[in-house]
């Protein structure tokens, strides 16, 4: 096994341990993983990806659901424009997009550019997100939720379309939303979340990339348990150690991370 590729299937446990640690985050590794220490496309990574985030956000919804933080009315309400965003962006956008997508004078920006530059941009606002660690309260005491079902719906498609898009869950993007549009308390909102991610994720997956994309499944699943060795490491370390300490550390790794892929994309292999 090479140093590089054995370095991947490390960075795929550090995933999982960072997800179990601090609760999220981590599966935003997986595309830039992928890419750089395997040579992975943009579609296939994008589309490794989803499975991943999707697995690895099951297994934290599930823990979250025996805890009782999941709202399942608010998980289906949300999370069904959010599979129509990711699946058609999965089955008919992505398959179609040329190589290069603009060429201005002598500049080509391509596919790759666009895909990961916008998953750049996004890791830039996950990484603030985590560094300022805003809290976000609900609108209104009372405990029932409110659905503002308009805003809900357009929410939902447009974040299950940057998903489709990256690879990525957009954490950071539903749970805002479910606090404010649907008046949930943030600890709910926050499992609620990971049922959304998890099952916009795997189905996009299976119904955009299962059948039009050639599947090395041994890699991507052995990729994925690496990550869930890691998960259940970092929750058993989370006993011990302040995940909320290593989160605003890991926002800037996070940040220095989306600032390596734009120079490797837009001044590297341009």
């Amino acid at each position: 096994m090479e140093f590089i590729e054995l370095s991947g299937y490390i960075s795929a446990l550090f995933i999982g341990l960072t997800l179990g640690l601090i609760g999220g985050g981590g599966s935003i590794l997986a595309v830039p993983v992928l890419a750089y220490l395997f040579s992975v496309d943009e579609k296939v990574a994008t589309a490794y990806s989803l499975f991943i985030v999707g697995s690895s956000a099951l297994i934290g919804g599930i823990k979250k659901h025996f805890n009782g933080y999941v709202d399942w009315r608010t998980a289906i309400v949300f999370g069904i424009p959010s599979i129509i965003g990711v699946s058609i962006v999965r089955k008919y956008i992505i398959p179609i997009l040329p190589d290069v997508l603009v060429t201005i004078n002598n500049f080509e920006f391509t596919r790759r550019m666009g895909m990961f530059g916008l998953f750049a941009v996004l890791m830039f606002f996950a990484a603030f997100s985590m560094i300022k660690e805003r809290k976000v309260e609900s609108k209104s005491s009372s405990n029932t939720p409110k659905y503002n079902y308009p805003l809900i719906i357009i929410e939902g498609i447009i974040v299950g379309a940057i998903t489709g898009f990256i690879g990525a869950g957009g954490g950071f993007l539903i749970i805002p939303a479910l606090v404010l549009l649907a008046n949930i308390e943030i600890k709910i909102a926050i499992g609620t979340s990971l049922i959304i991610i998890a099952f916009k994720s795997l189905i996009g997956f299976f119904i955009g990339d299962a059948n039009s994309l050639e599947i090395d499944w041994q890699f991507l699943l052995t990729f994925t348990g690496i990550s869930f060795i890691g998960i259940l490491i970092g929750s058993y370390a989370s006993n011990f150690i302040n995940g909320k300490s290593l989160k605003k550390g890991f926002g800037y790794f996070i940040l220095t991370l989306a600032l390596f892929i734009f120079y490797m994309e837009f001044f590297v292999n341009r």
